[in-house]
């Protein structure tokens, strides 16, 4: 078992996951000041682009996370991120998220970057376990995480408020033993 220390790049046939870095910020500003993306992820608050910019900039210092911008590599245009955090070492177990703009979805591209970061922490850094949070008014995301081969374990009741609303927050995982690198 090693650490995150290593940033990888991953390539596949839709997308390119590269180290995250301070270059990256326009792409995915515009990507978080699209009303749609802060629902979907559950994002209440501003950062400024001072403390986003020096966040970009020390991701490549950190060893207990993996923080990758995803390249879309028809345009070459930087799309999203998609992070392996929250890595607990004694268990072998960390949680994901992804962030995708408006630029990047409904063409695969979140999937196969899912696909490509899950493969890397269970085959190279040898996660036992990956998981994540999807709210209930996002049934794509959670399409995706489904094809990508994570498991609906339970739900966290009313664990947002957004507009006035409780949404439900529905937690999968998915094990190295479910793990199909082929599988798409």
């Amino acid at each position: 078992m090693t650490d995150f220390a290593h940033k990888p790049t991953l390539t596949g046939d839709l997308v390119v996951l590269r180290p995250l870095d301070e270059g990256d910020y326009e792409a995915l500003a515009a990507a978080m000041d699209d009303p749609d993306v802060a629902r979907l992820t559950g994002s209440h608050q501003e950062i400024s682009e001072e403390r986003a910019r020096e966040w970009m900039r020390t991701r490549k210092d950190q060893t207990d996370r993996l923080d990758l911008a995803i390249v879309d590599r028809a345009s070459g245009v930087v799309v999203g991120e998609t992070v392996l955090n929250d890595w607990d070492p004694d268990n072998k177990s960390c949680n994901f998220r992804i962030l995708i703009g408006p630029a990047g979805q409904g063409r695969g591209l979140g999937t196969e970057a899912t696909r490509l970061i899950v493969g890397y922490g269970i085959g190279q850094i040898g996660l036992h376990r990956i998981s994540l949070g999807v709210y209930a008014f996002n049934p794509r995301a959670q399409r995706a995480y489904e094809k990508a081969g994570f498991k609906v374990e339970g739900v966290l009741r009313d664990a947002l408020l957004w507009d006035g609303e409780r949404v439900d927050e529905i937690v999968m995982s998915i094990l190295a033993s479910e793990w199909i690198p082929s599988k798409v």
